[in-house]
């Protein structure tokens, strides 16, 4: 069976990186642990919270790879004999992966009361608009310009 794709149009061209980024966020979704937050710090600003806790900042890794944000957990091993009578509090490693759109970029990350905070923030981008010249067989000029917009003129 084949499957047909909303990007398949021909009007859509170089869009087929966005179908390859669904089917990504499509299987990680299933993902549990850790519980997460998500929420806007300001305009264009966003924070994601992770409940961490029993993680030190040196059982924890947090890297952006091909536009993922990609945060690992490894918890060392207990060197102690410990015998539990019930346990818990989750001790697994895991890796929770986020998408990034374009332009975003992660400004910090800190661990604070068992929490992991990861900030994000999308630069805002400065307009510009591209001429692009039309050629003719008589004409020998530069294929385009572009124009830098500053939206507070």
């Amino acid at each position: 069976m084949t499957r047909v794709s909303v990007f398949s149009s021909p009007l859509l061209l170089g869009f087929d990186h966005i179908e390859r980024v669904l089917d990504r966020v499509n299987k990680t979704a299933a993902e549990g642990y850790p519980p997460y937050n998500i929420e806007q710090t300001g305009e264009h600003r966003l924070r994601i919270t992770l409940a961490v806790a029993g993680f030190g900042e040196d059982d924890l890794g947090v890297s952006v790879e091909d536009n993922q944000l990609v945060i690992r957990g490894k918890q060392t091993e207990d060197c102690s004999n410990r015998v539990y009578l019930h346990r818990g509090i989750a001790a697994r490693q895991f890796t929770r992966s986020f998408v990034l759109a374009e332009g975003i970029e992660v400004r910090g990350a800190e661990v604070v009361n068992g929490l992991l905070h990861v900030d994000l923030e999308r630069p805002v981008p400065q307009p510009k608009v591209t001429q692009i010249e039309i050629k003719s067989a008589t004409k020998k000029k530069p294929a385009h310009k572009t124009i830098d917009i500053d939206p507070h003129k």
